[in-house]
């Protein structure tokens, strides 16, 4: 496998064509640019020696060959004259003399200079050779040299077959076109990438000022897994977090409604949720016939819609919906427990709370895959009820917070959180009893009907209007409704109830005012009401017949009989 072709980084020095490319010295005004001249290699060793004459003066030869010989002179004549000093001390000390380190330190100084020069000579030579040999394929000049001077010899490089010249050519561009290609490549892989990252970045920031305008809270994202947190040490978060939780939620459900932007193309969907439990709350209702099977209904369920995938705000008010569940579930299995007139079971994810005969409501926590989109406006109403009713809870712990009274108070003088799961079992238990009271009243007015008794009912379970209702869901103290209902038997007597969440019922007769504990309680007065009232009617017709004969017609209360008296005849 051959070695990939690598992109030089050498300046280049010649162009296309093979000449140098000179160097810019100068740009005018105009544009025009200002290039340096070349010099031949002649003029640049002309330089150098007039450089020499001029720095070392015109004697500078002829002085130095005059230093030499002198220094030679002197050197023999000492030598000449210690001959025989040195001979006799070599024969007396009987070794050689050594050299001291002053001696050898003068020494260095005087031949220091004379290497220099000896150095710059020979350099000045073989510039002047490279130039003679440079210039000796041009014509032959005629030269008064003698014969024995300086010659030289040229060789030529053989040229080389034109196929072979070609496949090098093509194999060079072939080469550096590929090298160039993928540096091409290279930058336009890096240019997409930072393109990418400012399109990503630039997303970024405008979803976050489109999350901030819906009014989603920011709070400070945590810092990096590393990061020195000692004393002296930058804590600045360098990103930011959404938080969906509701105010005044516990800690553990604010630490997972939380949130952050997506930072990586990898990332499917642009919200982060890193603490995210995709559970809601089914609320069911589960009613036994009497041929032993049950029917169950559930809550309508909206999962988020997969054309608003990219809909930040619709993502966030998904996930508050589900923590908000959670927390509601939370809140059940504590009041589960102290429910008074209900039977309760529980376990992890299940509450079961049979509020009547029959009856049971369910609150489960499921995934979002098992959850049906069955829709029951009675469980829809128990699970928004749910919300209002934990809105409020809220409320009332944020009031209690924010009170003047001392934090440090015994908590048996504090009042309590207001409960959300006994309004929900109330209005449940309410509902079935006003069912069972609307039938008994149904089947009594049915019945004097076949009988040809005129008799017309009105029956309203709930007297509130909706924001009335709103406001005992979201006010202080327990929520509890009510209604009323009317039945005016023979268009001659009447009979008022009075309903009250969750089963107190108030008859109001003419003579007095009743409660009713239950319904056979309420079957028996209405038998009782029936019969004197038919027993007035016989009476008041009796009158009309024996009116001829003053006749006397009465009630007898003890013994439930209508007594008309005339003549000597008693009936």
């Amino acid at each position: 496998m051959t070695d990939a072709p690598k992109l030089s980084l050498e300046r280049p020095y010649k162009d296309d064509h093979g000449e140098h490319i000179l160097s810019v010295s100068d740009i005018t005004e105009e544009g025009e640019y200002v290039l340096e001249s070349r010099q031949s290699i002649t003029q640049k060793l002309g330089d150098d020696f007039r450089r020499i004459f001029a720095e070392r003066g015109p004697e500078f030869l002829e002085k130095l060959k005059v230093d030499g010989l002198s220094d030679v002179d002197e050197s023999l004549s000492t030598n000449s004259d210690t001959g025989d000093v040195s001979k006799d001390n070599v024969k007396s000390n009987g070794r050689d003399q050594t050299m001291t380190p002053e001696e050898l330190l003068q020494m260095r100084k005087d031949m220091v200079p004379q290497l220099h020069v000896a150095y710059g000579e020979m350099s000045q030579a073989r510039d002047l050779l490279a130039v003679l040999l440079s210039t000796a394929d041009q014509a032959p000049a005629i030269s008064d040299l003698p014969p024995a001077s300086l010659s030289s010899t040229t060789i030529y490089k053989q040229a080389e077959i034109p196929s072979v010249q070609a496949f090098n050519a093509q194999l060079t561009i072939g080469g550096k076109d590929e090298a160039l290609r993928k540096a091409a490549n290279a930058f336009k892989t890096a240019a997409d990438s930072m393109e990418r990252v400012r399109i990503r970045g630039e997303k970024y920031w405008s979803d976050a000022l489109k999350t901030r305008n819906a009014n989603w809270g920011f709070v400070p994202a945590p810092l990096p897994a590393g990061t020195p947190t000692g004393k002296g040490a930058d804590k600045t978060a360098r990103d930011f977090w959404i938080t969906f939780g509701l105010a005044e939620s516990p800690i553990v459900f604010k630490q997972k409604a939380v949130a952050h932007l997506a930072v990586h193309e990898s990332e499917k969907s642009p919200l982060v949720l890193p603490r995210h439990q995709p559970t809601r709350m089914r609320v069911s209702l589960v009613t036994s016939e009497g041929n032993g099977k049950q029917r169950v209904v559930h809550d309508s369920y909206q999962g988020p819609d997969d054309s608003n995938v990219e809909d930040l705000n619709a993502l966030l008010r998904f996930a508050q919906n589900e923590v908000v569940d959670q927390e509601i579930f939370s809140q059940l299995i504590r009041e589960a427990g102290t429910l008074p007139t209900a039977g309760v079971r529980l376990s992890e994810r299940l509450i079961v709370i049979e509020t009547a005969q029959h009856v049971e409501v369910r609150f489960e926590l499921v995934t979002i895959g098992e959850l049906d989109a069955e829709e029951r406006a009675t469980c829809d109403l128990i699970h928004a009820s749910l919300v209002l009713l934990l809105v409020r809870a809220h409320k009332h712990a944020r009031n209690q917070r924010l009170s003047l009274s001392p934090s440090n108070a015994p908590t048996k003088l504090r009042p309590s959180l207001p409960l959300i799961l006994r309004p929900i079992v109330n209005m449940l238990q309410y509902k079935l009893f006003c069912a069972r009271v609307e039938t008994e009243l149904r089947n009594m007015e049915y019945a004097l009907s076949q009988a040809g008794i005129p008799t017309k009912t009105r029956f309203v379970a709930v007297g509130e209007t909706g924001m009335q209702l709103v406001d005992l869901l979201t006010g202080e103290g327990q929520p509890r409704i009510g209604g009323d209902a009317m039945i005016r038997i023979n268009n001659c007597r009447t009979l008022h109830f009075t309903f009250l969440a969750p089963s107190t019922l108030v008859v109001s007769l003419p003579q007095a005012t009743l409660t009713i504990a239950s319904v056979p309680q309420l079957s028996q007065l209405l038998k009782d009401e029936v019969e004197r009232c038919l027993l007035d009617s016989i009476c008041k017709i009796g009158r009309g017949l024996s009116s001829s004969v003053e006749g006397t017609w009465f009630v007898d209360r003890l013994s439930s009989k209508a007594i008309g008296r005339w003549d000597t005849t008693v009936l």
